[in-house]
């Protein structure tokens, strides 16, 4: 599925950990929809933070809604604390453009948690109060954790067992950017775990 083995090393004891933990190893097809969802995220396990840095093309194509001219995203590109800073202003607990929250809260860990509101519930959940004064944190020791609680929090074990790829990419990404891609990393997810005898772990939380 395009993960190296160094880069799914790193991560093999806190999915192990979680996953049961969660319910999200108790069927075949809440694996496939995790995986598929998280690697397309997290470029296949190598990132754990939010790429954004964005060519004035790909700034049309991906937040057409923040710049709808070519000479605005212009003023932007290739510049990934101010397109940051600009499209998740105002909202998920963000402050102003001016505030730099944005650029603090972007999208970090295998799921991308993003805005200072997840990140606040997030070091709630983990118990963790750093989290909102070094962010950097979901990356670096959480990056399993906060996609399993973004997961639970969402409930999205029925959407998985419902198979229903479009709802789940709606509510990870707000929209169906990668849809593609995600539904290719699903179908190959449940060709490998088809070939598997899982037994289905009980939920301890």
């Amino acid at each position: 599925m395009g993960v190296s083995s160094t880069d799914a090393e790193q991560y093999i004891d806190d999915l192990e950990l979680t996953l049961p933990k969660y319910g999200i190893a108790n069927s075949k097809v809440r694996l496939a929809h995790f995986f598929s969802q998280v690697l397309h995220e997290s470029g296949c396990m190598r990132y754990d933070m939010e790429n954004l840095n964005y060519s004035a093309k790909a700034l049309r194509a991906v937040f057409g809604k923040y710049f709808k001219t070519k000479r605005q995203a212009e003023g932007y590109a290739r510049q990934p604390e101010k397109i940051a800073n600009k499209v998740y202003a105002n909202r998920m607990g963000n402050g102003a453009e001016s505030s730099g929250d944005g650029w603090r809260y972007r999208g970090r860990g295998l799921i991308q948690l993003t805005g200072k509101n997840n990140y606040r519930t997030f070091a709630k959940w983990i118990g963790d109060d750093r989290i909102i004064d070094d962010p950097d944190l979901v990356a670096s020791e959480y990056a399993v954790h906060s996609a399993v609680f973004y997961w639970d929090k969402n409930n999205l074990n029925r959407i998985a067992d419902k198979d229903d790829v479009v709802r789940m990419t709606k509510r990870i990404n707000g929209g169906t950017n990668g849809l593609a891609h995600r539904t290719e990393l699903l179908t190959k997810a449940k060709g490998l775990l088809a070939m598997l005898d899982l037994k289905p772990a009980r939920r301890t939380a």
